[in-house]
């Protein structure tokens, strides 16, 4: 049997003028990580990320971790998170009067429980295909074409990778959750619920080989569950 080993990066940094980068604990995650799995001797075949920032730089911290010649992370775009972003914007600009919301909201949103209570609104509207992008909204996504693609990028990272592999994928909690729904079958609401389940750092096990596949570990911590780390535990 062949593995997919799934890590969410790091925390990224929320608030700040980029989200797209690890902040201080996100690095320290990561570090944690590596060293977790140095000393208990886990190694792969290759090594898999996004292109967001945050996805690479978590990659980088994990490179060491792989057995073979390669000497960088290898990119796939089809890796990369869904974009909120245009998801929220849409929302507020065709909902935010009927959810008693200033239509003319500051951008980024930098208040936690503020921007969660806007985000489930607006995914789940784009779940039910129920937002209405314009012309200008140009990072805008389908959800189905969200599912597509992760589906599809699993599919072709079995399809290469046989034989035993063991490959190591930096990524993000959305793309995590809608390859299980590809091994689990479970319905679209369920991904957006499971997205917001996953940790930082979290470690995700997909086992395939001879016509199966099956999870065999989801949102694992084994690097953080010792005394001292509970402070290192995040989703955002």
């Amino acid at each position: 049997m062949s593995e997919l080993i799934f890590v969410r990066h790091g925390q990224a940094s929320f608030g700040e003028d980029s989200y797209d980068k690890l902040s201080q604990l996100g690095i320290e995650q990561v570090r944690i990580l590596a060293r977790h799995w140095q000393q208990t001797g886990e190694q792969f075949d290759f090594l898999y990320s996004g292109t967001l920032q945050r996805q690479k730089e978590t990659a980088a911290e994990l490179m060491s971790l792989v057995k073979n010649n390669q000497v960088e992370p290898i990119e796939h775009s089809w890796l990369n998170e869904y974009n909120a972003d245009p998801l929220i914007q849409i929302y507020l600009r065709s909902h935010s009067v009927n959810e008693g919301l200033d239509p003319k909201l500051s951008w980024p949103i930098r208040e936690e429980s503020l921007f969660q209570r806007i985000f489930e609104a607006a995914t789940s509207k784009w779940i039910r295909d129920e937002l209405e992008p314009s012309d200008q909204d140009r990072e805008f996504e389908q959800w189905s074409k969200f599912r597509e693609r992760v589906h599809s990028v699993l599919d072709e990272l079995m399809a290469k990778h046989r034989s035993g592999s063991r490959v190591l994928i930096s990524t993000s909690g959305g793309v995590i959750a809608m390859a299980l729904q590809r091994v689990l079958q479970f319905p679209d609401e369920q991904v957006i619920s499971i997205n917001w389940m996953v940790h930082n750092s979290s470690v995700t096990r997909i086992k395939y080989g001879n016509g199966k596949i099956s999870l065999t570990q989801f949102n694992s911590l084994p690097h953080l569950e010792r005394k001292g780390l509970n402070h290192l535990v995040t989703y955002r």
